[in-house]
């Protein structure tokens, strides 16, 4: 037997919105998309308001609704891998190393000093964002829900259909990537 919770859609916005907003925008890094996974966030959750078990808050549960909706956007964008994208992002890579395997000192790592205030910092977060948009979608998809949702590695590969092999790859040229955007706009 089914039993049913008490929830309150008609509070839903007020409560919820904001929060879920500010989830997705960090995710996601399109206002109108963010927007529109809200709204379809409630729309799901008012059709299985039903067979909501309490087992959790009303907030942890349109966190989840919106988190599988963030998949799917994440899904949709690394099946439409536009292999440009992906061969500039590596191009910029081909003169990290030398043949041997070693930093070219050009574009070795500098000490970035990228402490957990900086992390807070509105401009770093600005740079942040811009180097991230730079990033081919699977790249970005991968990284985010690494990173951001601290999901697990298995757990990616399933939803985005990479193997874990290629999943390290990405890992590994997205900081590259990143390390290298960041230290030609922050530093």
């Amino acid at each position: 037997m089914l039993t049913t919770y008490a929830v309150s859609p008609h509070t839903w916005v007020k409560a919820h919105a904001d929060y879920l907003y500010a989830f997705a925008i960090k995710r996601i890094a399109d206002e109108e998309l963010a927007r529109d996974l809200v709204q379809d966030t409630f729309l799901a959750a008012l059709q299985k308001v039903d067979v909501f078990e309490g087992k959790s808050s009303e907030r942890t549960w349109l966190t989840a609704i919106l988190k599988n909706k963030i998949i799917d956007v994440y899904r949709k964008r690394s099946s439409v891998i536009v292999s440009s994208d992906i061969t500039d992002a590596e191009r910029q890579q081909q003169d990290f190393f030398h043949e041997d395997g070693h930093w070219n000192p050009k574009y070795k790592p500098l000490e970035m000093g990228v402490e957990e205030q900086y992390l807070e910092n509105k401009e770093f977060n600005q740079v942040l964002k811009k180097c991230m948009e730079k990033l081919p979608a699977l790249w970005l998809s991968v990284f985010t829900m690494k990173h951001i949702d601290d999901e697990a590695s298995e757990k990616i590969c399933a939803e985005l259909k990479v193997s874990a092999s290629n999943f390290w790859v990405i890992i590994h040229r997205t900081k590259l990537n990143l390390r290298a955007c960041l230290q030609k706009n922050w530093i």
